[in-house]
């Protein structure tokens, strides 16, 4: 489409921000019938969407985001197939290496049952992750969960929506916002409803709005390296250090046990935000990650200490010297110890919209549904 032309309006719902929450919204009100137009900032996605594992992580999550990600799981199936891009339904493996992490593990089952927790023994995470090294103590095999490609999902989500009409118009910032009237960098838009999913970039549009709610940057590093031996391996791979970062894992009373013997053992991976954890590209590249830093603005220098951890850490999950690093990335996403999910009207019919747990693949399709039956209906 013609990128330098006005946004379309008036319209029933005006999106701003074309990153995964953006597009759910965008997604959610096309298929309730309503006219919709979608601006970003850049000229493409290249944002916190499309920087990530590409991992729907349904089964770790905990209360309106549990509930948020079995919705979007089936979303992303329906999308996948009219969308034309690949998921995985191989789930996620989390492995135990430790016995505090086998207890939180068997506390989980026990709580979610076998729909949704497979207790694997050494033998059982051997087979979905051969590597050499010292054999786990077990793990979990979490059967709902999907893996998709995040760059090639999000660009086919957006090719899906322009082919169904939705008008998306790049290298468009939005200037102010008022009930009914959002002025952009090209032109105004009349919209009923606005949703404002701008991400981590809310602090700068409505910086009351993200102080109010807690709202600060993580900074996330993450690493694509070469498949040791051409090693190939279907889930989504997570470890003990991932338990201290999902709501179902720290519901679990071991929990706490778990984390002081990270503290005695390896301080420096919490002192990092280390939650080690990988998946495997279509073409077997492996996305290795990842570490978390938080604040309102972060210095543009990386620490090479930092890819040193992840790079260490993997090496030891797979049982091998090195890897050799193909590329390097930042992430950053907004995040709030006050809340998961910012859902905040700003004016009437206007919502600032933002996942600030990080877990925007996996709930944001939810989260959209929630959010649209919230807003005045036609």
């Amino acid at each position: 489409m013609n990128t330098a032309s006005a946004p379309r309006s008036p319209v029933d719902l005006l999106v701003v921000g074309a990153g995964v929450v953006g597009l759910a919204h965008a997604i959610e009100a096309h298929l309730r019938g309503w006219s919709v137009t979608v601006v970003d900032r850049d000229a493409f996605a290249a944002g916190a969407s499309v920087r990530n594992f590409g991992h729907v992580c349904v089964t770790a999550q905990d209360g309106a985001a549990l509930d948020y990600a079995l919705a979007g799981r089936e979303r992303w199936l329906w999308l996948a197939e009219r969308a034309g891009f690949e998921v995985s339904e191989a789930g996620t493996l989390v492995v135990a290496r430790q016995p505090e992490e086998l207890a939180v593990l068997e506390e989980f089952a026990e709580a979610r049952g076998a729909g949704q927790v497979r207790l694997l023994d050494a033998a059982g995470v051997a087979r979905r992750l051969p590597v050499a090294g010292p054999a786990p103590l077990g793990g979990a095999h979490l059967p709902l969960d999907l893996r998709l490609d995040a760059p090639t999902a999000i660009a086919a989500m957006t090719a899906w929506l322009e082919a169904q009409g939705v008008p998306i118009v790049w290298r468009t910032n939005v200037v102010s916002v008022e009930p009914g009237l959002v002025r952009t960098t090209r032109g105004e838009v009349r919209a009923t409803r606005t949703v404002l999913a701008v991400g981590h970039d809310i602090d700068r549009l409505l910086p009351d709005t993200a102080d109010g709610a807690g709202v600060t940057r993580c900074l996330l590093r993450m690493l694509e390296v070469a498949p040791p031996g051409g090693l190939r391996v279907a889930p989504g791979v997570l470890t003990g250090s991932s338990l201290l970062r999902y709501g179902g894992f720290l519901a679990q009373p071991s929990i706490d046990t778990l984390r002081k013997r990270f503290a005695s053992e390896a301080p420096e991976l919490l002192d990092a935000g280390v939650n080690l954890m990988f998946t495997q590209r279509p073409d077997g590249t492996i996305v290795l990650g990842d570490t978390h830093h938080y604040g309102a603005t972060h210095a543009p220098f990386d620490d090479e200490r930092t890819a040193g951890l992840l790079l260490r850490e993997g090496a030891r999950l797979l049982g091998v010297p090195s890897l050799r690093v193909l590329r390097r990335w930042r992430g950053e996403y907004a995040a709030s110890t006050q809340t998961s999910f910012l859902n905040v009207e700003v004016a009437e019919g206007v919502r600032a919209v933002s996942v600030t747990a990080g877990i925007g693949m996996t709930t944001a399709h939810g989260l959209a549904r929630a959010v649209l039956d919230s807003l005045p209906q036609q």
